[in-house]
């Protein structure tokens, strides 16, 4: 490749990013998921578009899928909150396993007695469309004011179904009858088991580290951390075990482990899922022939209603039958099973490993995906607000809170920022009561700063700055979010450890 040909290609990709960042803004008024205006992108791109760029290497985009795809549950278990996954982890592990066994059943039934597939591209069908997206799943439910349980056990469960599902398609997609499933079911347990010591372990190790490691420059702390969560997954592989459940469980313990200059390390996180989801679903798109889809467009709506009404909400009410969940947040659960850009990627296995009619089942998954995608993403909130789930507006919003360490002061300097719905409004430096050692040292407001006296009055929208020694400082900022929350009356003891009021 020349100088001018290098220049061509780095023009060519800058523009379609451009494009694509700019896409967001039309996807987040919409309420439509990212997914489609990339794959869109994708598509006018390719041989029936007006790009008319000619791309079949099916390996080559599962290669790219999967390493967009690890990049992306990285930057989901960075953001997801343990407080509001840890009471719906056995209830989000239930629809990781008994759930997607009972919707690839189903789905499968419907598409052999149907639209009359062979048994083997049934069941990879089936398990191919089981599996919800993480990158569809966060990018809506964060926009989705939703009960913070019904949350976090859907982004748990888009975080734990990838793992058994790659291995039902890889097991379906290879040559050869499938036999002995109770050996295939012991296989996924140990692949699972395997993957979250893996994961646990280097992220507790990892974060151990980068909390007691100061690092020369504040920028290098994003980037340990991604390569923290990368070697999660890497790990987990090489170990014979789920890679992409040990980077989402490194990722989370990361993301909730108060590392050093976390809201910088959050964005550059936030910055890379954007470009891995943009490069996925651009490529996903450029792999697509449209004009070849033609015949597959009935079968895949058939095969979404089934998927959509009967299998999803059959595998949601039994794996989650032992946990009495009220049948408002079932059926809501039942339609946010969003599907995306990862069903899409293992649609390219059986492709890969030369399956019969793997094409076929290649456009049935996209288009199913592309066609209940636009239905259940945009209706969402609107049945949220039917079902009387929606977060109730008098919770208050959580503050933003960044931590420096001051190494050779021992100490740390936290950055708080109070948003528009915190408690913290109207509350009196000295009824903060934060533990002895550390203390308000500046507050930013309408960007001036000053200095504050004990009986400042704190506003929305202030940036202060704390200073807490290092044995105080975990105590100091639960102190902070229990402000934040509970307002001037939250209680002391039992909020911060039981440290000592002053």
């Amino acid at each position: 490749m020349t100088v001018h040909h290098l220049n061509q290609l780095l023009l060519v990709c800058s523009l379609v990013l451009l494009v694509a960042v700019a896409a967001v803004r039309i996807s987040s008024r919409s309420g439509l998921p990212s997914l489609l205006v990339y794959l869109g992108i994708g598509v006018a791109m390719g041989q029936d578009g007006i790009g008319a760029i000619h791309f079949d290497n099916a390996e080559l985009t599962q290669v790219i899928g999967y390493a967009a795809l690890v990049v992306i549950l990285a930057e989901g278990g960075l953001g997801t909150k343990w407080r509001e996954v840890e009471p719906g982890l056995p209830a989000a592990s239930s629809l990781a396993l008994v759930g997607v066994t009972v919707s690839v059943g189903v789905t499968a039934t419907a598409a052999h007695y149907l639209i009359d597939l062979e048994w083997r591209q049934a069941l990879i069908i089936g398990a191919v469309v089981s599996s919800t997206d993480a990158a569809a799943v966060f990018s809506v439910l964060r926009r989705v004011p939703l009960p913070a349980r019904v949350t976090g056990i859907l982004e748990a469960e888009s975080g734990f179904n990838d793992a058994p599902v790659v291995i039902l398609v890889v097991a379906f997609s290879t040559a050869g009858p499938v036999e002995h499933w109770y050996v295939l079911l012991g296989e996924i347990a140990l692949e699972l088991a395997i993957g979250a010591a893996v994961g646990l372990a280097v992220g507790f190790v990892g974060a151990y580290g980068l909390r007691h490691v100061a690092l020369p420059a504040s920028g290098l702390y994003p980037i340990a951390v991604m390569a923290i969560a990368v070697a999660a997954y890497a790990a987990g592989a090489l170990a014979h075990g789920s890679g992409f459940l040990a980077v989402y469980l490194a990722s989370m313990v990361l993301g909730n482990a108060k590392l050093p200059h976390w809201p910088a390390t959050r964005g550059f996180a936030d910055g890379l899922g954007w470009l891995a989801q943009i490069g996925m679903f651009v490529l996903l798109g450029l792999l697509v022939t449209p004009h070849e889809m033609g015949d597959d467009i009935v079968p895949a709506l058939v095969i979404g209603l089934a998927l959509t009404m009967v299998a999803r909400p059959l595998s949601v009410v039994v794996a989650l039958l032992p946990f009495r969940m009220r049948w408002q947040e079932q059926a809501l659960m039942s339609w946010a099973g969003l599907r995306g850009a990862v069903p899409i990627i293992l649609a390219t296995i059986p492709m890969v490993n030369g399956v019969e009619d793997s094409r076929r089942i290649f456009n049935i998954v996209f288009v199913l995906v592309v066609v209940y995608t636009l239905i259940q993403g945009p209706t969402l909130p609107w049945l949220a607000r039917k079902l009387r789930l929606g977060k109730s507006a008098s919770e208050a919003a959580d503050l933003g809170i960044e931590s420096a360490p001051l190494e050779r002061l021992r100490g740390h300097l936290l950055s708080v920022a109070i948003p528009d719905g915190s408690k913290m409004h109207g509350v009196e430096i000295n009824e903060l009561r934060l533990p002895a050692g550390s203390a308000v040292t500046l507050v930013v407001r309408a960007k001036e700063s000053f200095v504050p006296l004990p009986t400042t009055v704190l506003r929305r929208g202030d940036e202060l700055l704390v200073v807490a020694t290092d044995p105080v400082r975990d105590a100091a900022e639960r102190r902070l979010r229990a402000v934040g929350q509970g307002g001037k009356l939250a209680s002391w003891l039992g909020t911060d450890g039981g440290g000592p009021e002053r």
